[in-house]
């Protein structure tokens, strides 16, 4: 007990779409065969890359690691918002809620990493080739990936540390389907809140805009080395094998901006609410789309490796 009429919150009900309730059928399956795609066209990518030997290089070991972390930040909210939809009380305990906390900008910025990365394996192989198999070794690829892992891990557990410090003293309904950071700020009490706030938001912003910053880079110094090349077949051929990562980049980023750095409105709650559906289901729900489809290497791969099954007189 806080005071004489304040309680420690244990549980938070995260409100979600029940502001929409002739909507939560609908949703659920139009939720549900999105998560299942999504799951299927990473599993797709991954299997691909594993079995075709001509993938084994830099960019689509960096591609199947972004894989993992895609099918690992959908399970941390997705199915649990598909119960919510089929659901009356929409109860979560709070070791529950920064668990989902921690592990969600964990994958999520191992994501933003990951990108970066990607972004730095193509400026090196189109600006540096003669040096890109010693820039990007066995070795300095499995450095990148690691690194982008323990940037991911501590930027969740410092974001998840800093909220779930506070005192949560009532009301405790979370105004989005999953436990997210600013609805949840709005429900601590004390005077450190706008501080703790404050810090997160610049820590987060910060984080995502030098990924950005250096994936624009990357992109600055690769377009200059493209229009360099004599032959439009050269420029063609050099910047296909950028199309994918740099939609995904821009889908990405885009969605990113929509949700957090978007003017504050009151009235906003179920806005905010279809909103973070852009962020948290339609962008993984793309990406492995748009690698399938923009990658013709990929592509390629994709058809000889499972159509061949089935239609092997075809291949």
């Amino acid at each position: 007990v806080l005071g004489g009429n304040f309680s420690v919150v244990t549980e938070f009900i995260l409100v979600g779409f029940s502001t929409f309730p002739h909507l939560q059928l609908m949703f659920f399956l139009l939720f549900l065969l999105m998560y299942l795609f999504t799951l299927l066209g990473n599993l797709i990518i991954m299997a691909t890359v594993w079995s075709e030997r001509g993938l084994h290089t830099p960019m689509y070991l960096f591609l199947c690691t972004l894989s993992i972390s895609e099918i690992l930040y959908t399970l941390v909210i997705i199915p649990r918002l598909l119960a919510d939809l089929l659901s009356i009380r929409h109860a979560i305990t709070f070791a529950a809620c920064a668990s989902q906390m921690f592990f969600s900008f964990t994958f999520g910025f191992t994501h933003s990493f990951l990108l970066t990365v990607m972004g730095y394996d193509r400026y090196v192989a189109i600006c540096h080739p003669l040096h890109y198999n010693v820039l990007m070794s066995p070795r300095g690829c499995t450095c990148l990936v690691a690194w982008s892992w323990v940037g991911g891990s501590v930027m969740g557990l410092v974001v998840t540390m800093a909220v779930f410090h506070l005192t949560f003293c009532g009301p405790n309904e979370v105004h989005h389907f999953a436990c997210h950071m600013p609805p949840l700020l709005k429900l601590a009490c004390g005077t450190d809140v706008p501080i703790v706030a404050l810090g997160v938001g610049l820590v987060c912003i910060s984080a995502l805009l030098g990924c950005f910053l250096l994936i624009f880079l990357s992109y600055a110094f690769i377009v200059t080395a493209i229009l360099k090349i004599p032959s439009a077949e050269g420029r063609h051929k050099a910047f296909s094998t950028c199309a994918s990562h740099l939609t995904v980049v821009v889908v990405h980023y885009g969605f990113a901006s929509v949700v957090y750095l978007k003017p504050k409105a009151p009235q906003s709650l179920e806005r905010d609410t279809l909103m973070g559906i852009t962020y948290t289901i339609l962008t993984p729900f793309l990406s492995p789309i748009i690698f399938s489809l923009r990658n013709k290497e990929l592509k390629t791969a994709i058809k000889k490796t499972f159509f061949s099954k089935v239609y092997p007189e075809k291949i």
